[in-house]
């Protein structure tokens, strides 16, 4: 076979080399033992957790080692493609502040970087060189088996108990000659690329003849005779040494359109991109023996893969374990985080305590410090199931937003609102907020705002025993609710020991009594001497020896008051919520119930 004829036959608008590129796309200019890492998502208009997972573990290795971290939009399936996707994928990242260095932008944004197109779809000529030199030197031919012919094969395959593919006696393309690869072209027949595998059974001329001997092939990856077949030993940053058959298939690495697999685009974009870190899920572990030898066969150093642990839940059907589901699990997708109002940092913290085993000790030790502050490592990473607990996430969440300052809070509760409940803007930022049709009036709007947001989110948030009461915006709104007029309701009843007569009587003499200026042990003394005046002991322990003597107790007595004031039992410490409220807004609740 002339292979250079065959080269030119099959790529003739093929004119750079991989010298070309190589001198394209140089080593990086980076300290010494820095990471290059990038997530390459397909542009399917679904981002999801595992997404988020991922590429949480990129950046922190780049940024981390003074490295770089890139996008990629992986999009050589245009069947798979979705206008917007790239938009939705930048600020859903974006959001959850995972910074970029350089990659693909989305629409109007501007492209950073030196080592680009960072869409693959833009990057065909790139591959076809690199296809073209792997057929000069008799590493890959074209292939014109139709769909009729791979369907009967593998029909073959399967009666036989054979594994599936083409390899072997079944790459029927293999050894076409030159004559009969041009006939097929001239006759217009569609055709794909291929690599000519070595296969995985040992030759007796090969280096590693011996059972147990050993070699190192072009990429790095180490080689070893078991018993007759070649495997494969790569050093995986996760899971350690990874021993798997060699590939034995001859995989397309170009489809009929010219346009690359993901198998080969990732390989030549890695190695051009200079990609030290490969992090990926689990489910590529499969994969890896074809990535190994097309490494090998271009002959690239092999990049460090990472495969994480597939993200599971617990089923409550089964009690098992399962992976989280697109179609069962809402929170699989990044949207719903951002839809309830977690806030970013608190998804990410929660990440950490599945991503390093040593996180939490960490941060038990620093309860301050930034998340940047932690040295996440991958040998502290899990290769078993990591177990997405959302109950835990809400535990996480209540510890991070105790943490943000509450003007910091208030400004993401009301960028919260904007995006996804703006009919609430009024009451979280007031005049700012009120514009448009609103059900809030000029009074109320000028009342509320993020002052007046920050004071109700910064409630019991001091001592030594904070209040952990907000978890996400979604539920924090209907927990501070109260505070605006036009969302307040009383809830629940009074307690049974207080009569209706006695709550009307107990509101009636704590208006009467009222003092703004009072604090707080004025206050409750106030509300101690209405309860001894009317029967109730003024503490639950006289109650609780005594029963017999009393109505009830003092806590039944605030009971009545809270009751009237934030329409619920449970809440904070009702003082400081007079003081948020204000002196007539606190009578005016008391006195409508005494109307």
């Amino acid at each position: 076979m002339d292979n250079q004829k065959l080269a030119e036959l099959l790529f003739p608008h093929i004119d750079k080399t991989p010298a070309d590129y190589e001198a394209m796309y140089p080593q990086r200019d980076l300290p010494e033992g820095a990471m290059v890492t990038r997530m390459g998502p397909s542009p399917t208009g679904f981002i999801h957790l595992g997404n988020l997972y991922g590429a949480f573990v990129d950046e922190r290795l780049a940024h981390q080692s003074g490295g770089t971290f890139y996008l990629r939009i992986e999009d050589t399936d245009d069947k798979r493609y979705v206008e917007g996707a790239v938009e939705t994928i930048t600020s859903a990242l974006r959001f959850f502040d995972i910074q970029f260095d350089e990659g693909a932008a989305a629409e109007g944004e501007e492209t950073r970087g030196a080592y680009g197109p960072y869409y693959q779809s833009q990057r065909a000529e790139i591959y076809q060189a690199f296809v073209k030199d792997l057929v000069l030197r008799g590493q890959a031919y074209p292939c014109f088996l139709t769909e009729e012919e791979l369907a009967e094969i593998r029909a073959e395959q399967e009666a036989n108990k054979e594994t599936t593919g083409i390899y072997g006696k079944y790459a029927r393309c293999r050894d076409l000659t030159l004559e009969e690869i041009e006939a097929n072209i001239q006759a217009g027949k569609p055709y794909v690329m291929r690599i000519r595998s070595k296969g995985n059974i040992i030759d007796p001329d090969h280096c590693c003849h011996e059972t147990g001997g050993t070699c190192t092939t072009r990429s790095g990856a180490k080689c070893v005779n078991h018993d007759g077949v070649m495997y494969i030993h790569v050093q995986d940053a996760v899971r350690g040494e990874v021993a798997m058959p060699a590939n034995d298939q001859d995989v397309v690495i170009l489809k009929a359109n010219g346009i690359p697999t993901y198998h080969f685009a990732h390989v030549v974009d890695d190695h051009l991109m200079r990609t030290t870190h490969v992090v990926r899920g689990e489910e590529w572990l499969m994969s890896l023996p074809i990535h190994v030898e097309l490494f090998d066969k271009l002959g690239f150093p092999l990049p460090t893969y990472c495969h994480t642990a597939v993200l599971m839940k617990l089923d409550e059907e089964t009690g098992g374990k399962r992976k989280l589901s697109k179609r069962k699990d809402p929170e699989l997708s990044l949207d719903y985080y951002r839809r309830e109002g977690y806030h970013p940092q608190a998804v990410k913290e929660y990440l950490l305590t599945i991503l390093n085993s040593n996180f939490e000790e960490w941060r038990m030790a620093d309860p301050d410090a930034s998340i940047d502050d932690f040295r996440f490592t991958t040998e502290k990473m899990s290769s078993a199931g990591a177990l997405f607990d959302l109950d835990k996430l809400n535990d996480v969440s209540k510890d991070v937003l105790l943490r943000t300052p509450a003007d910091e809070l208030a400004s993401f509760m009301i960028g919260w609102a904007e995006e996804f409940r703006p009919e609430l803007l009024p009451l979280l930022a007031g005049d700012a907020g009120a514009s448009g049709e609103s059900d809030v009036s000029g009074a109320a709007a000028s009342a509320y705002g993020p002052e007046y947001l920050a004071k109700i989110l910064d409630l019991g948030r001091d001592g030594k025993k904070p209040r952990k009461d907000l978890i996400y915006a979604r539920q924090i709104f209907d927990f501070i609710c109260y505070f605006f007029d036009e969302c307040f309701k009383i809830e629940e009843p009074v307690p049974e020991e207080v009569s209706d007569e006695d709550a009307r009587e107990i509101l009636q003499r704590y208006l009467d009594s009222y003092d703004h200026s009072d604090d707080q042990s004025q206050w409750f003394d106030k509300i101690r001497a209405i309860a001894v005046d009317m029967g109730y002991a003024a503490k639950p322990k006289d109650y609780k020896k005594h029963p017999e003597d009393y109505k009830g107790h003092v806590g039944h007595v605030s009971t009545v008051i809270r009751l009237a004031v934030m329409g619920r039992t449970q809440s904070p410490d009702v003082w400081e919520i007079q003081q948020i409220l204000g002196e007539e807004r606190t009578k005016a609740r008391i006195g409508a119930l005494l109307v």
